[in-house]
C-alpha cells in the first residue's frame, strides 16, 4: 500500500489490537493499519512460556512503568510492567486463561451497557477460544487463541488443592465453566509448549494480506481531528530521532493502547478533563472529565514458603542437572516447567466473613495464584532453597485511581496513581485473603510440605500487622483497567458500542473500557471485547452505508 489512507487505524498491537487487525483484515476490501510502539516479537523469551521471568524486566519488550508514590502503600512506587511488542501484554503475561464471573458481565449490563451481559459475551469467548479439550457449552474448540491444560499433575499443587478442600473450597476442573468457585489447575494460553499470544493467534495468519499494514516502532503521539471527527493518527517511527508521520482513515480510529496509554493519547489529543488539558496547554477538542479516571487494579499479596521436600522449580533452576533435565523435557516433549511458566494452580473462594462466620460476598472475592517456585517478586531470581509461593488478590476492589499526563511527549509515562487499599472493604478483604492462604498452608494436606513461612512470617500475627505487611509488600498482578470506562453517565468515556462520547470516528477497545474490573485475569476478557467490537464495527459500517444509499436515493 503506497498511500497513507486506510479504512481503519488500530493503535496498539496488544491483546485487543491484534484481534481487531486480524479480524477486520479478513475482508479484502477493508484496508487496515496497525501501529505498535514496540518492536517485532522475535525474542525466544517471548515465545517460551517460562520466558516471562526474562521479559518482566526487558526495556525492549516492556514499558517498565512505575506508579507514583501511593500513600496507601506507605509511599511506595509499584512496578507496572506492560507489553511493548506485537501481542502487547499477551506476549509477556503469565499465560493464565480466566474469563471472570457471569455476574461481572451482568453487572456491566445492569449499569446501562446493553449487549454486555454474560449470555451476550459468552459467544465471543467461545469464538476466540481453541481449547484442547474441544468445544462445549462453555468453550470453543477451533478458535485462534489456543488454550491448553497443564500436562502433568504436581505433588505440591495437589497438596494445595487438598488443603483448599479441607477448608471448604471444592476441587474444580474448569474455572471458566458453570461456576468459578473452586481450587484446581489453571489452563494456559499455550500450544504444544509455546506461548500463544494474540500476535501468534491473530496476526500470523493475517500478516501477508495485502490490505493489512503492520508498522512497528511506531509510537502514536496525537490523534488527528477534522472538527470533532477523528480522521487519522500522527506517530513517530524509529525512536526519539525518528520521523513524524501521519496516517489518515476513512472510517474509524480504533484505540487499543491499554489502560495507561489509551487515556494518555486521548488527553494528548485534546479529549479529557478540561482543567488538565488547559493546564498542559492542549486545545480542547471535547471535554470528557472521565478520561483517565476510574483506574482499578488487582493488588497481589505474595506469601512465600520454604518447602520441606526438594520438589520445587527452585530446586531445578538452582541445579545444572535440573536445568538440563528441564531443557531436555521441553525439547523432547514440549512439556515441563519451560512449557508452563510460573503459576500452575489456583483457587477462587469467598474469604471475607461476617461476625457470624458467613461469607460476605455471594461469589468468590479472592483469587490465588500458586507457583512451585519462590522469589522476592514476580519474575525475580529464585531463592536458593526449595520454595513455593501463594499469591492472593481481592477480585473486585473498590479503590479507584487515575492516569493523567504530565508531559506533551507521548514517550513520557503519565502520572499513574492506583490508590490501592483506600477503602475499608479492600483492606478487610485483602487481609482475609492472606489469612485464608495461611489456613490452607496449615491444613493437614499441606502441612508436610511447609518447612516455614518466610513471608509474612510469624511476626505478623494480628490483622493490623498483616495489613502493614500488605502495604509494604503488595504489588500489581498486572490488571489495570477502567480508565476509559463504558457507560452513559457524565464520567463515562465510551458508549456501549465503545464509541468515544462526543466525537465521531473513534472507539476505545481494550481493558480501559471496562466499567468495573472482572473477577480474574484480564487477557481473555480483552480478546472477547475485541471480538465483539469487530461485529459492532461491521454492523455500524453497514448501517451507515445503508443510510447513505437511502439518502442518495431520496435525493
Amino acid at each position: 500500500m503506497r498511500d497513507e489512507e486506510f479504512d481503519y487505524i488500530v493503535v496498539g498491537a496488544g491483546s485487543a489490537g491484534c484481534v481487531l487487525a486480524g479480524r477486520l483484515s479478513e475482508d479484502p476490501a477493508t484496508r487496515v493499519l496497525l501501529l505498535e510502539a514496540g518492536p517485532v516479537d522475535r525474542s525466544l523469551w517471548i515465545h517460551l512460556p517460562i520466558g516471562y521471568g526474562k521479559t518482566m524486566w526487558s526495556p525492549t519488550y516492556n514499558w517498565c512503568f512505575e506508579t507514583d508514590p501511593d500513600p496507601n502503600m506507605n509511599g511506595r512506587r509499584i512496578y507496572w510492567p506492560r507489553g511493548k511488542t506485537l501481542g502487547g501484554s499477551s506476549s509477556i503475561n503469565g499465560l493464565i486463561y480466566i474469563r471472570g464471573q457471569r455476574e461481572d458481565y451482568d453487572h456491566w449490563a445492569a449499569l446501562g451497557n446493553a449487549g454486555w451481559g454474560y449470555d451476550e459475551v459468552l459467544p465471543y469467548f467461545i469464538r476466540s477460544e481453541g481449547n484442547e479439550r474441544g468445544a462445549s457449552a462453555f468453550h470453543g474448540g477451533d478458535g485462534p487463541l489456543k488454550v491448553s491444560d497443564i500436562a502433568a499433575k504436581h505433588e505440591l499443587i495437589e497438596a494445595f488443592i487438598g488443603g483448599a478442600q479441607q477448608i471448604g473450597v471444592p476441587r474444580t476442573g474448569d474455572f471458566n465453566g458453570a461456576e468459578q468457585e473452586g481450587a484446581g489447575y489453571y489452563q494456559l494460553t499455550t500450544h504444544k509448549g509455546w506461548r500463544c499470544s494474540t500476535a501468534k493467534a491473530y496476526l500470523v495468519p493475517a500478516r501477508h494480506r495485502p490490505n493489512l499494514r503492520i508498522e512497528t516502532d511506531a509510537l502514536a503521539s496525537r490523534l488527528v481531528f477534522d472538527g470533532r471527527r477523528a480522521v487519522g493518527v500522527s506517530y513517530r517511527q524509529g525512536g526519539q530521532g525518528g520521523d513524524m508521520k501521519t496516517a489518515r482513515c476513512r472510517a474509524e480510529v480504533l484505540l487499543s493502547a491499554g489502560s495507561i496509554q489509551s487515556p494518555q493519547l486521548l488527553q494528548l489529543s485534546g479529549i479529557g478533563p478540561r482543567a488538565l488539558l488547559e493546564r498542559m496547554g492542549i486545545p480542547v477538542v471535547h471535554e470528557l472529565p472521565g478520561v483517565g479516571e476510574n483506574l482499578q487494579d488487582h493488588l497481589q499479596i505474595r506469601l512465600g514458603y520454604e518447602c520441606s521436600k526438594p520438589i520445587t522449580t527452585n530446586d531445578q533452576l538452582n541445579s545444572w542437572l535440573g536445568q538440563a533435565r528441564m531443557g531436555l523435557e521441553w525439547l523432547m516433549y514440549r512439556t515441563g516447567p519451560l512449557a508452563v511458566g510460573i503459576n500452575q494452580g489456583g483457587c477462587f473462594m469467598r474469604a471475607l466473613k461476617d461476625a457470624n462466620g458467613r461469607p460476605v460476598a455471594a461469589t468468590p472475592d479472592i483469587q490465588f495464584h500458586v507457583a512451585t517456585l519462590s522469589a522476592d517478586m514476580a519474575g525475580g531470581k529464585v531463592h536458593p532453597y526449595s520454595g513455593f509461593t501463594m499469591s492472593v488478590c481481592q477480585l473486585r476492589p473498590e479503590s479507584r485511581g487515575h492516569v493523567r499526563i504530565r508531559s506533551l511527549d507521548a514517550a513520557e509515562p503519565p502520572e499513574m496513581q492506583p490508590n490501592y487499599l483506600s477503602t475499608e472493604l479492600d483492606r478487610a478483604t485483602t487481609v482475609a485473603g492472606v489469612k485464608a492462604a495461611r489456613a490452607i498452608a496449615q491444613s493437614p494436606a499441606m502441612r508436610p510440605y511447609v518447612k516455614r513461612e518466610v513471608k509474612p512470617g510469624p511476626e505478623a500475627a494480628s490483622d493490623a500487622e498483616l495489613l502493614e505487611f500488605c502495604r509494604n509488600n503488595g504489588a500489581t498482578i498486572f490488571h489495570p483497567t477502567g480508565t476509559c470506562r463504558m457507560g452513559s453517565d457524565p464520567l463515562a468515556v465510551v458508549d456501549a458500542r465503545l464509541r468515544v462520547h462526543g466525537v465521531a470516528g473513534l472507539r476505545v477497545i481494550d481493558c480501559s473500557a471496562m466499567p468495573t474490573l472482572v473477577s480474574g485475569n484480564t487477557n481473555a476478557p480483552a480478546v472477547m471485547m475485541a471480538e465483539k467490537a469487530v461485529d459492532m464495527i461491521r454492523e455500524d459500517a453497514r448501517a451507515a452505508a445503508a443510510a447513505t444509499t437511502t439518502s442518495e436515493t431520496k435525493t
